[in-house]
């Protein structure tokens, strides 16, 4: 190991806008865009949101700040901002997810950046700065912690390398010094927690665990800024990050061509509301019922093959087979696939499915089982599938689900899915938001276009 925790922080605050491809940033943009379509909408849909509120009101949390909570009609203070917003954009299980370290980038950083810009005053291109950083970050040090071996401990990801991210992301916009930034890493790895326990009973840890890894960096990068001294080597010490948190790190992929080869470009986008373990299957299920105009009746077996991490996380069939809860469905490879085959799409609003008699019986023909062949790939999201009719067997394998930077939906589909999710929210305003996140550096002060994304 060498240094990674010093060269992490000082790429942080050495880095600017100017410095950032022009593609990199137009990227940023729309999965911010993305990420924030899920955040409104679970603002009034998703069913741990009340409890959240409830907690902020009971602990006298909720009192008015500077800071957007999208979705909402009031302004927070900028951690509970960063709980909240990093919570909710999760809830769907929507936003988008780098597959190189199995997690979801945007979730804690994007809160953590609009929080602390709307706070200093930030502009845009220094929100959009900001984010990058903390995409950066969290991405290497996901990729460093092989998301193998630390979803093998029990960890996730999003949250242990998010918090990371979204303390990158505060410094950042605090313009914090390389020694500061390493401070605030140094907290964030007294904070970085996140346990897969939620997969037993469909708990709604994950949402809020990734909430408290923007807020928890949001109070690393602030205690930083306020000559709170945080430890040094926080990554690679010995009781640091990649010896804590995994059995087979790789540091080195931690700084790899950092500055140069930009792991924001690799991040890939959701098309269903779903665990990203499941959607190469699903792409290659409602292809084959496009393909060969399969019906349910026709059906007789379904066999998926996962990675393993995806056999973790999504096919345990005795508690996966039929979920009741929201959560339970979006890891259930059985559920998810089902009703692919059933309908031919998957949407947010298709929850209401679950415990439909149709569906669980279609569930019932499905297995999933770990395929050797899509260990070893650059991606662990590739998927087998192998439907057996009253024709003979039909089998496709997907390497990645789609979505992914080869096959990165045009601007037309990404503000399709935005809108799909914040019109019912936003009404009218929805598009307007949508344009000034899409052209976010023209705005002096970032918190003119956040507001646009409030009620």
């Amino acid at each position: 190991m060498a240094d990674e925790t010093a060269t992490l922080a000082a790429y942080v605050a050495e880095l600017k806008f100017d410095d950032i491809p022009q593609q990199v940033l137009e990227r940023a943009k729309v999965l911010t865009l993305d990420y924030l379509g899920s955040t409104i909408r679970a603002r009034q849909e998703a069913e741990s949101t009340p409890a959240l509120l409830k907690m902020l009101e009971a602990l006298s949390l909720d009192g008015t700040g500077e800071a957007t909570v999208f979705g909402d009609s009031k302004t927070w203070t900028p951690a509970v901002a960063a709980l909240l917003n990093g919570a909710l954009g999760h809830s769907l299980d929507f936003d988008d997810t780098h597959a190189d370290s199995s997690l979801h980038p945007s979730a804690p950083v994007v809160p953590a950046a609009f929080a602390v810009g709307e706070m200093v005053g930030a502009s845009g291109k220094e929100v959009l700065t900001a984010i990058v950083a903390g995409y950066e970050v969290c991405c290497r040090l996901g990729n460093a912690l092989d998301p193998t071996s630390h979803y093998a401990r029990g960890f996730h990801p999003t949250a242990t390398a998010g918090t990371y991210g979204a303390a990158a992301a505060a410094g950042k916009l605090f313009g914090l010094s390389k020694q500061q930034l390493i401070s605030a890493f140094g907290v964030s790895g007294s904070q970085a927690a996140g346990s897969l326990q939620f997969l037993v009973n469909g708990a709604w840890n994950k949402r809020y665990q990734v909430g408290a890894a923007a807020m928890n960096g949001v109070i690393a990068a602030t205690l930083a800024r306020n000559a709170f001294l945080g430890a040094t080597e926080s990554v690679e010490g010995k009781h640091g990050l990649l010896i804590g948190y995994s059995d087979n790190a790789h540091p080195e992929k931690a700084t790899a061509g950092l500055g140069h080869i930009y792991e924001t470009m690799k991040i890939g986008v959701k098309p269903y509301p779903s665990c990203r373990y499941t959607h190469a299957a699903i792409d290659a299920i409602i292809a084959m019922r496009r393909e060969h105009n399969l019906t349910p009746d026709q059906v007789k077996r379904v066999e998926i093959g996962l990675h393993r991490n995806g056999i973790t996380l999504t096919g345990d069939a005795a508690t996966k087979r039929h979920p009741t809860s929201i959560v339970d469905g979006q890891f259930s490879m059985f559920f998810t696939g089902a009703l692919a085959l059933d309908q031919g799409s998957f949407g947010w609003d298709d929850y209401n499915r679950l415990g439909d008699a149709a569906i669980d019986k279609l569930a019932d023909r499905f297995d999933v089982v770990q395929d050797d062949r899509l260990e070893g790939k650059t991606h662990p999201f590739g998927a087998r599938v192998s439907i057996t009719t009253e024709d003979g067997l039909h089998e496709r394998i997907y390497a990645d689900p789609s979505g992914e930077p080869a096959s990165f939906p045009d601007a037309q589909a990404m503000a399709q899915k935005f809108l799909l999710l914040a019109r019912p929210v936003l009404n009218g305003s929805a598009e307007k938001f949508a344009d000034a996140i899409l052209s976010l550096e023209r705005f002096d002060k970032v918190a003119t276009a956040a507001a646009l994304g409030r009620l």
